[in-house]
């Protein structure tokens, strides 16, 4: 490997894209009614207490509406589930349009294909250059154990393959 200095962010986002995460929906609430958006900045952050991170960009016009409820839902996206991605991550669309949903314990909308919820109110903010990172407070939460993650590397959408359907492929 060789050593770089170009910090363009181009090069920033290529780089740091070989790191795999997840991808979540965050959602609220709100005065306007329910709101959410796309966020693969998501992690956990304490044990005990019972908190996690994530960090939505500055210019985002959904997060000062979840910010202001006070309360919202992390929604983990399963394998297969990347048009939710995509129609979380637009602006200015009806994000909810088609989207099955219920409520969680805070009143939240958790997305019926969730593959795990973490429902949460705010807990602090800090300045994260052109993001803020949240921390938030963990108040509920639940999993499915019949879905794999969907998985984002190097700018696509991957999934996991688990061992069993290694060994099945292998014949």
């Amino acid at each position: 490997m060789t050593a770089t200095s170009d910090l363009a962010p181009r090069r920033l986002r290529d780089i740091l894209g070989t790191f795999a995460t997840g991808l979540t929906v965050i959602t609220s609430s709100t005065d306007q009614g329910p709101a959410g958006f796309t966020c693969q900045s998501f992690a956990s952050l304490s044990l005990e207490p019972a908190l996690v991170t994530f960090s939505p960009a500055r210019t985002s016009s959904t997060w000062p509406l979840l910010r202001r409820a006070g309360s919202f839902t992390v929604n983990v996206l399963p394998a297969g589930h990347q048009h939710l991605a995509g129609q979380f991550a637009r602006s200015g669309a009806d994000k909810f349009a088609g989207v099955s949903h219920s409520a969680s314990p805070l009143g939240n909308p958790i997305l019926d294909d969730a593959l795990a919820w973490i429902d949460c109110e705010l807990h602090a903010e800090y300045d994260g250059g052109d993001h803020t990172i949240v921390v938030a407070a963990v108040r509920h939460l639940s999993a499915r154990q019949d879905a794999e993650p969907l998985v984002f590397f190097k700018g696509r959408y991957a999934g996991l393959a688990t061992a069993e359907r290694l060994l099945e492929a292998a014949g």
